[in-house]
């Protein structure tokens, strides 16, 4: 094997390990995924997957793949011991979301499907950062660290500048960078005596 078949296999690996200590976290009660968010996720990496994998852009694809797996086993978890509630906030993510994924249905092109399923990413997660924000403790910054790894590799062997190629695990870099921040900040915050619940945005 090459160093890019390695990157390739590596960044399928730490794609899929990433979720290991994030489902202990939740069978253990420590972590409590926002559902709406997960499937959302879950959604979005199979259908960017699946027009990286058309493009030809077979890292990119593999990753995206791996991270489609690992992504229904959390939302299967999650929905027995995670946060199923479901908010008006939660309710205009997904308004947003299904309003980006019809307009990606009426193109025919594997990259406006994949800007699109980015857009609808960043609505779709936006009730885990509030989530992570608010609750910091109910997270495992590992898993998004890890996924980050992974998508990182992508990149590096993704031999092109295609957006099917680039665009996305460009895009689950800076997610996964954003989360760790968050996490890690508002932890130090409740750690330090000062309840991250309280303090709202």
């Amino acid at each position: 094997m090459n160093l890019t078949q390695y990157l390739i296999l590596l960044s399928g690996i730490l794609t899929v390990a990433a979720v290991v200590p994030y489902i202990i976290d939740i069978v253990r009660g420590k972590t409590k995924p926002r559902v709406v968010s997960w499937f959302t996720w879950c959604l979005l990496n199979g259908i960017a997957g699946f027009a990286a994998f058309v493009d030809g852009q077979y890292p990119a694809a593999i990753m995206l793949g791996a991270s489609t797996f690992s992504l229904m086993a959390i939302v299967a978890l999650g929905w027995h011991h995670g946060d199923r509630k479901f908010e008006r906030f939660d309710i205009v993510c997904q308004v947003g979301a299904l309003i980006g994924l019809t307009l990606w249905l009426i193109f025919n092109s594997p990259a406006i499907a994949v800007i699109a399923a980015i857009i609808i990413d960043v609505i779709g997660a936006l009730p885990t950062v509030k989530h992570a924000w608010q609750k910091p403790h109910e997270e495992t910054w590992s898993l998004f660290a890890l996924s980050g790894a992974g998508s990182l590799c992508a990149l590096l062997v993704a031999g092109n500048t295609r957006i099917t190629a680039i665009a996305y695990p460009i895009y689950i870099v800076l997610n996964s960078i954003l989360f760790v921040s968050i996490i890690v900040i508002r932890h130090k915050y409740a750690v330090k005596g000062q309840p991250a619940e309280v303090l709202e945005f």
